[in-house]
């Protein structure tokens, strides 16, 4: 009974062994994921025929003479890097200071008035104006409020020197910086 426990055991983990060994050589940088195993290991361990994890099936089917891998096996080593989540560039303790750092590009496209909101222009107001009316080119160029939860987000990437007051002369938004009969 004792053999028969082994035999089954060794059998799973040559299964699983070899499905990773597969993996492993088929994506370049997955060696550290069996770092832990020698080659002579994983060749000892593994199953006569590893078969794939999944079989990938195209719309037109496999054509024949092109080979067995399909687009979905060489792109299975991209999905981590495809699936990362975008990040802001905030630096939140900066290596000469130690203190945040404000995110240029927001101060670049963004202008805060003095009330909390943020105010920017259209998508697009500068692309292919040649193609565009003259009524459409006027509404691009009108500016638009930022919803509260993009004016916190940008609040968050500025620091306090952006949210001062600033008087300027002839300043054209000097009426939009105070709000009245507004609920904040």
């Amino acid at each position: 009974m004792a053999a028969a426990v082994a035999a089954a055991a060794r059998g799973a983990v040559a299964g699983f062994l070899g499905r990773w060994a597969y993996w492993a050589a088929r994506c370049p940088g997955a060696g550290r994921a069996l770092s832990g195993l020698s080659a002579r290991h994983v060749r000892e361990l593994r199953a006569p025929a590893p078969a794939p994890l999944w079989r990938s099936r195209l719309l037109w089917g496999n054509q024949p003479g092109a080979g067995s891998p399909s687009v979905l096996s060489s792109v299975t080593c991209l999905l981590p890097s495809l699936l990362q989540q975008p990040a802001r560039t905030l630096t939140y303790c900066s290596l000469r200071n130690g203190k945040r750092k404000t995110v240029k590009a927001v101060v670049d496209r963004f202008l805060r008035l003095h009330n909390g909101l943020w105010v920017r222009r259209k998508a697009g107001y500068k692309k292919k104006l040649w193609k565009k009316s003259a009524a459409q080119k006027k509404r691009l160029r009108e500016l638009v409020l930022c919803t509260r939860t993009q004016c916190k987000l940008l609040d968050k990437m500025t620091t306090s020197f952006w949210k001062r007051r600033n008087w300027y002369v002839d300043d054209p938004y000097q009426k939009y910086h105070d709000r009245t009969n507004l609920r904040v």
